[in-house]
């Protein structure tokens, strides 16, 4: 098992410092050569050789260690230079995660966060487009892959109605981890209703308790 570089947990509870601080952003760079993230960097700079911009896994999470993969849909507007999926941007959606993950105490170095179109759309209208037919068939050629980098994963969440799409597929491919899914941790979706958040809460709360056994 590849020993992690371990980053300072409980970001939360000491503090809270996101991807708007420079000093954050500089340490996550730097950590992007630890070896539980060569596979995934390997596998980031071929997405980008064909689709052109694809943000970073984060390294403070697990990396090819990661027992559970939570899939959004599409990386979200930004205009930092180098971009991490991260529960640590300064979005409504990350701050959603972070909840999430806290609540269920789930432990930092088990999780890895990407998106089923993992690459950055473009605008329409001043605002990023939502994923074509085509997006969604090619991020499903890339499916396999992605599953093949994390060989310790029993559980994935598919959050939100992009993510949803690759169920099946998941399910054929790794027909040895659980398929869970939820709404998409956006406040677009989690403000419209009061029982959004605690069905996140429950699925969460599962994971960890099958992430414990």
């Amino acid at each position: 098992m590849i020993m992690l570089e371990k980053p300072r947990l409980n970001r939360e509870v000491e503090g809270w410092r996101g991807l708007d601080d420079p000093t954050q952003l500089a340490e996550r760079i730097r950590l992007l050569k630890s070896r539980h993230m060569t596979a995934l960097n390997n596998y980031v700079e071929g997405l980008r050789a064909v689709f052109g911009d694809v943000p970073n896994f984060d390294p403070f999470d697990g990396g090819v260690e990661a027992r559970l993969l939570v899939l959004l849909e599409t990386p979200g507007p930004s205009t930092a230079g180098i971009r991490f999926t991260s529960r640590d941007n300064p979005t409504g959606t990350a701050r959603n995660l972070r909840s999430l993950f806290s609540l269920a105490q789930i432990n930092r170095a088990d999780t890895a966060i990407w998106n089923a179109v993992p690459w950055v759309l473009g605008r329409n209208g001043g605002r990023l487009r939502a994923p074509s037919r085509s997006d969604i068939a090619a991020a499903a050629l890339e499916l396999p892959k992605l599953l093949s980098l994390f060989p310790h994963l029993t559980t994935i969440i598919l959050a939100g109605k992009t993510a949803a799409r690759f169920e099946t597929e998941t399910s054929r491919r790794r027909p040895d981890i659980q398929v869970n899914l939820m709404p998409h941790p956006s406040p677009v979706y989690v403000n419209t209703s009061p029982n959004i958040f605690a069905d996140m809460t429950g699925v969460f709360q599962r994971v960890a308790e099958s992430l414990r056994r």
